[in-house]
């Protein structure tokens, strides 16, 4: 079931109904069935891969507590073995064929003829969210951050509640699980807002990324040898938004529908193709992801010590020490993992390593940046930033490393500039998109609140928007596309 359909719609909208409808002691139960039913309604036999999952980390999490604290090697051996079941089952699902791959390739390398054969294995839909969430639960609790959950209702809600279950936001139980004890009233507020959003995220996906889609497909169809710099740059743009604005609907989408049922999940995109910086790129872009690298991975691989549970800002906001050598090599591990956390493809580590090197080269040239008046200016630092960062979708969007090299090789060429091979209007969709995201952010952030001051206007303003809105997504509604990191 995927939010752009119908079938979501009535869905949704008949599991509000029951969920207002019924006794508040009833209600966690209700969420738990219908996030079940939401997810088993592609495969129900993989809900019992969640099931392994939640149980697992729900057991090993007690067993951890109530260990003392002079048996230190016990709880590290609990944590290891939690830890390596999780890893286990995402390795299998998303990681094993690319690993038969390899190893065949590597024998016959070596003239050695055995060819290991594929698995027929199905990627279940949101396994690298929730075993995140499952993992960073289980070390929260070695930590000492917060208290495992008594309540396996509450905990296993926790990892199947069906707004994030699939594409995220990666939750922290600090944040969701205490959600689960509210006596939950109606309020018009949040139910007012949550609609909105849903709506708007609806609009963002069917209306914006859904159209995009085409053009991006038959861009990166052309042949990559007979593209110019430009087209390059163009396709990478053009991703670029397709793939933020797809990725950001769902976040909207998954927003809203908690908001429904009163429960407040946090922001995931904060106009990232704003930033003035990758550090604050990586504040604003995936925040959940980047926020449980930074403490998962990063922090301990530094060497720095993590004290807080919270999910909240970015990667972006403890990168800065450059001294020390464990964070630089800290950063390239981190981001290696966070490449292949996409997809089992060499071009996704590479996509990993691209950031690393690049924020790398960023944190070098801060005081240099500080001393050139040039580069303290603020359009300037945005360009750069946002051609770094588009620039970066190539190997995210192609099927192998070959393409992504001849792809960017031709930026290295003064003549692949002078000529155009793609389709007219790809050109002017990725001027008018980008106009668009900055008219968009001037608005959210300077427009909004000039308007808002006269309440008549605004009020006919939103009324205006949100019935245009609803209109095209009436129109383009169609469950043809699904999400693009449904297959993350």
């Amino acid at each position: 079931m995927i939010f752009n359909s119908v079938t979501f719609i009535c869905f949704l909208t008949i599991s509000l109904l029951f969920f207002w409808l019924i006794k508040n002691n009833y209600k966690n139960y209700f969420l738990l069935i219908i996030s079940c039913i939401f997810y088993g309604f592609w495969r129900w036999e993989y809900l019992i891969v969640i099931l392994i999952a939640a149980l697992t980390d729900y057991f090993i999490s007690l067993l951890i507590y109530n260990t003392p604290a002079e048996k230190a090697n016990r709880k590290k051996i609990l944590l290891i073995t939690t830890i390596f079941i999780n890893l286990g089952i995402l390795f299998y699902f998303k990681y094993f064929n690319f690993f038969i791959q390899n190893s065949n390739s590597i024998l016959s390398f070596f003239n050695i003829n055995i060819n290991i054969n594929f698995l027929k294995i199905l990627l279940p839909f949101g396994i690298s969210f929730y075993t995140f969430e499952t993992i960073s639960y289980t070390i929260d609790v070695y930590r000492g951050l917060i208290k495992p959950e008594k309540s396996f209702l509450k905990y296993a809600l926790f990892i199947t509640f069906f707004p994030k279950l699939v594409a995220g936001p990666i939750q922290r139980a600090s944040e969701l699980i205490p959600q689960f004890n509210q006596s939950y009233k109606f309020n018009f507020s949040n139910f007012a807002y949550g609609t909105k959003r849903v709506l708007y995220g609806l609009f963002l996906k069917v209306v914006v990324a859904d159209n995009i889609s085409g053009i991006v497909n038959e861009s990166f169809s052309m042949n990559f040898s007979n593209a110019s710099a430009i087209d390059v740059i163009t396709m990478a743009f053009l991703f670029g938004y397709q793939i933020y604005f797809d990725f950001s609907a769902y976040s909207h989408i998954a927003l809203g529908t908690a908001s429904l049922f009163n429960i407040s999940i946090p922001e995931n995109f904060d106009f990232p193709y704003m930033a003035k910086s990758l550090k604050s790129f990586w504040k604003k872009w995936h925040i959940s992801l980047s926020a449980w690298i930074r403490d998962y991975l990063y922090l301990p691989l530094s060497g720095i010590e993590v004290n807080s549970s919270s999910g909240k800002s970015g990667i972006g906001s403890s990168l800065d020490n450059t001294q020390n050598k464990n964070t630089i090599s800290a950063l390239f591990l981190t981001w290696a993992i966070m490449g292949f956390w996409h997809g089992a493809n060499w071009t996704f580590l590479f996509w990993g390593l691209y950031h690393a090197s690049f924020i790398y080269i960023e944190r070098r040239l801060i005081k240099f940046r500080s001393r050139v008046y040039f580069f303290q200016i603020n359009v300037v630092n945005w360009f750069v930033t946002l051609f770094v960062v588009m620039l970066s979708w190539i190997p995210f969007r192609v099927s192998n490393l070959n393409d992504t090299f001849i792809l960017y090789s031709k930026l290295f060429s003064i003549k692949n500039y002078t000529f155009l091979s793609l389709r007219e209007n790809s050109y002017l969709v990725c001027f008018c998109l980008t106009i668009l995201f900055i008219l968009t952010y001037a608005y959210d952030r300077y427009i909004k609140a000039i308007i808002a001051k006269n309440n008549f206007i605004y009020f006919l303003f939103e009324i205006v928007k949100y019935f245009i809105i609803i209109f095209l997504v009436f129109i383009f509604l169609k469950p043809i596309n699904q999400f693009i990191y449904f297959q993350f």
